[in-house]
């Protein structure tokens, strides 16, 4: 899913995953492609793009390009299961999380074609006994994220361990049904699981058919989807690929999950062949009629008229200035996401079997999508800068009241850190010009006319548009490191929930405190007390909390602005 099954990492959430391992080495064995002669112009660039997301010794992605009805790219990258040292091929099937949802969105307008529904149903004309908390919900907020519904994948401790229970639809439902309204109906957009969990149970009532049975008999069937079904652990799945989760350095099996749980919401699974297939289908008139894909593909408009940039289980967006209409996956051991260039008819899908912080298909889609639009992200090569230059840039440079993008250097080594964000290296291509590796992101550097730095111009997401940050005099927070006693870390050890589905471990590692979130890479804590610390990375501070008979149970994360409080789990 999106974003309740998507991994955390030191609070900060990724909504669909981001995320590649990079590749220092040539082409191997585990690579293998296959395209149409007239996407020769295309396929070097493809590969490029590939060679840099994705090693061939560790978990990858399968990718497909094409362009009106044909295949211009079709190929893998990296292996399908490390135990064995089986390589990916590009007809392997995957978990595709919240992509999931632009299925269940299309089996709705094909009940609403049907005059089953209404998109201005209320929800209780299906589901009688569901508590609306005397608010209007109508499947119209379902599909949009804008019911107010607590999403139960933030239910505090659900992803820790109820997430692994097998559960009937109706059990599911009951998790989260009584928690209070999280704001008015059509007020605000929430990217929200439970809404399209109720969506299945919807489908269920109005066909009487299983989600399963109806998306299979309606969609998988008459679109020839062999390689596509709902999630299931017994089921024997013909080239199922294996996931992992992670760093890029030490990557782990996927955790496990209920197939139940993620319903409507996340359980399909399929290769990249059938995701085009679908993707033709659905924009050709195949699936629903043209008045039932425009409401699909428009953004829906809260209650004081803004727009959310997403319309029903699809987001709208753009990719260098051309519209896009994409949607992503995040799910235990997957990472997935697809984009459609309407006025190209050009489809890219990228599903890859990592969830690890630096394998991005969103990024890598996007930017092979910009390529065969022949309107490609801009390309960088590093070179190196002296060090007096590098200082030059070193400040605080505020973007508005609230936030600010403060550069340091360190080691020889330039890195960017925005307000609540987590601090990136960033490579010199040019005098006063920068680029992140794995983002489609960019900055310069900008000087008056005695030559002094005096502001950022950031090109966030590879847009045309710049975001001009001015550079002020404040100077980068510098914090005193103390020493203390390391025996005091013994207190420190443990596991603390800091958020639902998210667990801080702190360990000692000799004279060093370390931290991390499960299967993510181990992080340092420094000293600026006994009991206060900071990890450098995401300019955070942690405070250990004793209690009176000396114990401590409590750590609090100073992030932002904002105080989050773990409590260590008995």
């Amino acid at each position: 899913m999106l974003t309740g099954f998507c991994r955390f990492r030191w609070l900060i959430v990724i909504g669909l995953f981001s995320w590649c391992a990079v590749d220092h080495g040539g082409q191997s064995s585990q690579v293998a492609a296959q395209s149409a002669p007239e996407s020769e112009p295309y396929v070097k660039g493809i590969e490029a793009i590939l060679a840099t997301a994705y090693s061939t010794q560790a978990p990858g992605a399968c990718v497909i390009v094409t362009r009106g009805d044909q295949v211009v790219y079709q190929g893998a990258r990296g292996l399908a299961d490390l135990e064995l040292n089986v390589p990916l091929q590009p007809d392997m099937v995957f978990r595709v999380g919240s992509i999931t949802k632009q299925f269940t969105a299309a089996a709705i307008m094909m009940l609403v074609e049907d005059g089953k529904l209404s998109l201005q149903d209320e929800i209780t004309k299906f589901l009688p006994d569901y508590p609306t908390q005397n608010h209007k919900i109508t499947v119209e907020h379902l599909l949009t994220h804008t019911s107010g519904i607590m999403s139960y994948t933030n239910i505090p401790g659900w992803m820790l361990t109820r997430v692994k229970q097998d559960l009937t639809v109706d059990q599911l439902i009951d998790g989260f049904k009584d928690k209070p309204m999280e704001f008015a109906p059509g007020e605000k957009y929430k990217y929200n699981n439970s809404g399209y969990v109720l969506l299945g149970a919807i489908i269920e009532k109005v066909s009487g058919q299983t989600y399963r049975e109806f998306i299979d008999e309606r969609i998988f069937k008459p679109l020839g989807m062999q390689q596509s079904y709902y999630g299931s652990h017994s089921l024997i799945i013909p080239k199922r690929v294996r996931g992992y989760d992670g760093s890029p350095e030490q990557p782990q099996n996927a955790q496990y999950l209920s197939m139940t749980q993620p319903y409507s919401a996340g359980s399909l699974l399929s290769t990249v062949g059938d995701l085009a297939s679908w993707n033709d289908a659905l924009f050709s008139g195949k699936v629903v009629n043209q008045d039932s894909l425009a409401k699909m593909t428009t953004p829906y408009q809260l209650s004081d008229g803004s727009a959310t940039g997403y319309g029903y289980g699809l987001g709208i967006s753009d990719v260098r200035g051309h519209r896009a209409i994409a949607h992503g996956g995040g799910i235990f051991g997957f990472s997935t996401y697809g984009t459609y260039l309407p006025e190209h008819d050009i489809y890219v899908a990228v599903l890859s079997n990592s969830t690890s912080l630096l394998s991005n298909p969103r990024v890598v889609s996007k930017r092979i999508a910009a390529l065969v639009a022949v309107d490609p992200y801009p390309s960088h090569t590093a070179i190196e800068l002296p060090a007096e230059r590098l200082k030059q840039y070193v400040g605080v440079y505020r973007i508005d009241e609230q936030t600010t993008r403060t550069v340091t250097v360190r080691n020889g080594r330039l890195y960017t850190q925005r307000t609540g964000s987590t601090r990136m290296e960033a490579f010199p291509h040019a005098d006063d010009k920068f680029f992140y590796t794995h983002s489609l992101s960019y900055f310069e550097f900008v000087r008056d006319d005695q030559g002094q730095v005096i502001a950022m111009r950031m090109y966030p997401d590879g847009g045309k548009d710049a975001e001009l940050a001015t550079k002020t005099d404040e100077m980068p927070v510098q914090r005193k490191i103390v020493r203390v006693d390391p025996n005091i870390y013994d207190d420190y050890e443990g596991e603390y929930e800091m958020a639902p589905g998210v667990v801080l471990t702190i360990s000692r590692d000799g004279d060093r405190l370390m931290g991390h979130v499960t299967g993510q890479a181990k992080l340092q804590l420094l000293p600026t007390s006994e009991t206060e610390f900071f990890v450098s990375e995401i300019d955070a501070e942690l405070n250990f909390v004793r209690a009176d008979d000396g114990s401590v149970n409590i750590v609090v994360m100073k992030r932002a602005g904002r105080e989050v409080k773990g409590v260590r789990k008995q």
